[in-house]
């Protein structure tokens, strides 16, 4: 696909790009960019491997600029990704994609902006505008887990708490690395180092930055949230356990001295008090014992 810079995105071809000496965007898969880059007079001195990319980043040569996107699938966003190359010059952009990943969202753009690619910078701020689209919506949706986690918390409905926190936080965790990147490749445009970009234009890489930092503020606000909610979680786990202690400590309490009652008159020495008859003085002494104690548990308020 071949589109020419314009108030619209239309597709041509590249033969009429270089016949009318036009700029244009291309995409194009790993196995044509080479024959198309050198088309189109776009001078990269790498290996173009999409397997290899792994990150979102900006480097720039001398003759190019030369991009990759690592984009997260927002619907299982811990599997594999979107993984996208862009090389840019003074007056085209290629854009290697060996998934449909670029088309579907070129056809978006072309349905949801009047304004679609009347200069690179303009086309740019559309097309990574368009993945982050719905990024907050997924952010917003995460927020609620984590809001019917801490109810569900303080309602005592702990059985799967944390095989449910651990997902949730990794894949938040992924959400703020993947928006780091995205803001320093927004500053990377907006530098300009090559003089690729008009200057008046730079404005939308910063609107990129801006909003990939704010994206970035919230998934760092999930973060705190989650950990609150695990304090949350972590206090009523504590409650629970010293329950269960106190309650063995008032078992243990009341047996303690009706065990040291039954093995005293276990051991029947000579001349021991009661001896022959002793039994009804036991059961007497014992139940007196447990009186004393359920009547000073009551006095501390311990039940």
């Amino acid at each position: 696909m071949v589109l020419e810079f314009g108030e619209r995105l239309i597709d041509t071809d590249i033969e009429t790009v270089l016949a009318e000496n036009k700029a244009a965007i291309a995409v194009t898969t790993s196995k044509h960019a080479k024959q198309v880059m050198e088309r189109l007079g776009i001078i990269y001195e790498g290996e173009i491997n999409i397997a290899h990319v792994g990150f979102c980043k900006i480097e720039t040569q001398q003759e190019c600029m030369a991009g990759s996107l690592s984009i997260p699938k927002l619907l299982d966003i811990l599997s594999s990704r979107y993984k996208i190359l862009f090389f840019i010059n003074h007056r085209h952009i290629v854009i290697v994609d060996d998934d449909d990943f670029t088309h579907r969202l070129i056809r978006r753009i072309r349905r949801r902006r009047t304004h679609q690619g009347e200069t690179k910078e303009k086309f740019l701020y559309n097309y990574i505008s368009e993945f982050m689209n719905r990024d907050l919506e997924v952010l917003i949706e995460y927020e609620r887990s984590i809001m019917k986690m801490e109810e569900d918390v303080l309602h005592g409905k702990t059985g799967h708490f944390q095989e449910n926190i651990m997902p949730l936080r990794r894949k938040i965790l992924m959400l703020r690395g993947y928006y780091d990147e995205i803001m320093d490749m927004g500053k990377e445009l907006e530098e300009n180092e090559n003089l690729f970009f008009a200057k008046k234009q730079l404005r939308y890489f910063g609107t990129i930055t801006d909003r990939a930092d704010r994206l970035m503020g919230k998934t760092v606000h999930l973060l705190e949230y989650l950990q609150q909610v695990q304090d949350v979680y972590q206090s009523q786990i504590d409650a629970k356990q010293n329950q269960n202690m106190q309650f063995l400590t008032v078992i243990s309490t009341i047996f303690f001295p009706l065990t040291l009652i039954t093995s005293w008159y276990g051991m029947n020495f000579k001349n021991m008090p009661e001896l022959q008859s002793g039994y009804p003085g036991v059961i007497a002494l014992s139940i007196l014992v447990l009186a004393v104690c359920i009547i000073l548990f009551k006095i501390k308020k311990i039940f």
